[in-house]
């Protein structure tokens, strides 16, 4: 096997792009700091169990093992920051009343979402603990949408589901209780006949059957909500639920809005009330999903309300137009102190120079050499580049 060759779906990100993504992260968590967001660092790997959650199969699915050689227990990769954010504030931070925390970090997956997914992300994100009401999750999404305009993506479209809609048909059949996760996938994918095929297989009733097949027509704008209380079963979870999507729609009405009751948020399982997707023109998936998860923290012995949302900046930059080279300066190779001044100073103004080592050509891919410092007469000074 060639030595530069990488594993499926990694890739190495060269200069002009990885200069975009970084001043995406710098831009982001400025954004959130801006909005009292505090920022945390989780350790890359972390012991095996406290990275997991009870009923998270897809989540151990996509987490890379290794064994700790100091302690000889299974260690894994992170493959998603949230449960480690819920962890430092659960466990480390111990506040009592709101906290807000962002992040951003490389996770990996061992095995890819989609045959276009990478298997490495820089995922960032903000998450708001401690407050059950729905001005949480407002403030959330809202700052989801202001990160995507951030980044240069004009005209966003935010999706809303809950969960709790299709949760309460599953948990009211006790046919289906040991294949909730698989149910909720089929949803996601709008797969009517596989859907369909299990719940017969499974033995569910046939009210069931009609109103988790009455899920996958229910998209649309937020009049789909009316509808949804028109054609399912008038559980009270249910309806709670959609009261929950009402409210939110009212409070960011003035972008475009879309329902999916069949939409679980491709979630790992600890979602526990409103989830959201932000996508926009031109992309095949979401760029950004999040929602509500209260209790995460329970594991670490300490249940608070929680929401927020993350994004892969990887994935935001591939999607872009290609990354455009930055303007610098080319300085000759030359020990001449006026000419070190004379740079010193055009890169404390925050200006690019780069200075030539003998011999060097001008070959670079994150600048242009537009300009380049000449000597005159009248001292050194900065002229069109002639190269």
């Amino acid at each position: 096997m060639s030595s530069w060759l990488l594993p499926e779906h990694l890739t190495d990100i060269l200069p002009a792009e990885a200069r975009r993504i970084e001043d995406m992260r710098r831009a982001l968590l400025d954004l959130y700091r801006a909005h009292g967001f505090e920022l945390v660092v989780p350790p890359l790997v972390e012991y095996l169990d406290s990275l997991m959650l009870a009923r998270d199969e897809a989540l151990r699915l996509r987490t890379c093992k290794l064994v700790d050689q100091l302690s000889g227990l299974t260690m894994g990769v992170r493959a998603d920051m949230t449960v480690q954010v819920s962890r430092i504030d659960a466990h480390l931070l111990n506040r009592q009343g709101v906290t807000r925390l962002c992040y951003c970090g490389p996770v990996i997956h061992a095995r890819p979402s989609g045959l276009l997914s990478d298997r490495e992300l820089l995922q960032i994100g903000a998450e708001i603990f401690g407050h059950a009401g729905v001005e949480a999750d407002i403030e959330s999404i809202r700052l989801a949408i202001e990160s995507v305009r951030h980044a240069g993506i004009g005209d966003p479209r935010l999706d809303l589901n809950h969960p709790g809609v299709g949760r309460a048909l599953i948990e009211a059949d006790p046919a289906l209780a040991d294949c909730a996760d698989s149910v909720f996938d089929l949803l996601s994918a709008k797969d009517v006949p596989g859907l369909q095929a299990m719940l017969v297989g499974q033995g569910a009733q046939s009210d069931t059957l009609d109103a988790l097949s009455a899920l996958t027509t229910l998209y649309g704008d937020p009049s789909v909500i009316e509808r949804a209380r028109a054609v399912l079963p008038p559980h009270a979870p249910i309806q709670v639920a959609l009261d929950a999507l009402q409210s939110l729609c009212d409070a960011l009405a003035g972008g475009p809005i879309a329902i999916d009751l069949a939409d679980m948020g491709g979630s790992y399982g600890y979602h526990s009330g409103v989830v959201f997707s932000i996508y926009a023109a031109g992309w095949h998936d979401a760029l950004v999903r999040g929602g509500r998860y209260d209790g995460i923290g329970r594991k670490f012995g300490r249940s608070r309300p929680a929401t927020g949302f993350s994004l892969d900046l990887r994935k935001l930059s591939r999607g872009l137009p290609a990354a455009q080279a930055a303007p610098a300066i080319w300085a000759p190779c030359s020990d001449d102190p006026e000419l070190a001044r004379v740079v010193r100073e055009l890169r404390q103004a925050g200006q690019v120079v780069i200075q030539a080592l003998p011999g060097e050509r001008q070959d670079v891919d994150e600048f242009r050499l537009e300009q380049e410092l000449v000597k005159t007469s009248s001292g050194w000074v900065i002229q069109e580049s002639m190269v």
